[in-house]
């Protein structure tokens, strides 16, 4: 008898979605920065990357690619905290424009990869596309910007934790309780 392996994106979207929704707790005025780069490090960081290196073994390239970034961008965007605050390195507003600038255009490749996936896919994807694009507009121009992608990435959050919900649950009751939608293309 084959032995049953776990869904490792579970936890890459259960670490996604938990250390972005933070971030938009801190974005909108809720939560100090702490809470953010703790989980930063080790719920969007490194759990997802564990995540990723489990997708790749599975064979899932999309998986592999989105946890292993993703989880590499939290690591970063925590490491720019800690300098600036440490003063080793101030990043400017600028600076972190930048930085959202590559990872909207990274999200961008993975958003078109995911109207492969499914539609709860697609639309957590196209909702952290417009958050990025957001952000890049808050950084290079009006900083309400940051405070808009702070409401619309909590929905992104909220999308992550769905699709790992339907994982979990869906794999319990040994049917399909969650949908999450058939790919926009096949």
């Amino acid at each position: 008898m084959e032995k049953k392996m776990g869904n490792p994106a579970a936890v890459g979207l259960a670490g996604f979605g938990l250390t972005t929704l933070l971030l938009q707790f801190h974005n909108i005025g809720l939560l100090g920065l702490g809470p953010v780069v703790a989980m930063g490090f080790i719920f969007g960081g490194i759990a997802q990357m564990i995540a990723g290196f489990q997708e790749q073994k599975m064979g899932n390239n999309f998986g592999y690619s989105a946890f292993v970034a993703y989880g590499s961008f939290w690591i970063g965007l925590g490491l720019i905290w800690i300098m600036n605050f440490l003063d080793v390195y101030k990043s400017t507003t600028s600076d972190i424009g930048y930085f959202m600038l590559v990872w909207t255009l990274f999200t961008l490749i993975l958003f078109i990869a995911s109207l492969r996936v499914s539609k709860a896919m697609a639309m957590t994807f196209v909702l952290l596309l417009v958050g990025f694009t957001l952000l890049v507009a808050g950084h290079f121009g009006n900083p309400v910007f940051n405070i808009i992608a702070g409401y619309e990435l909590i929905f992104c959050a909220l999308g992550a934790w769905y699709m790992m919900a339907a994982i979990i649950i869906n794999d319990l009751a040994g049917k399909i309780v969650l949908p999450v939608g058939k790919p926009y293309i096949s």
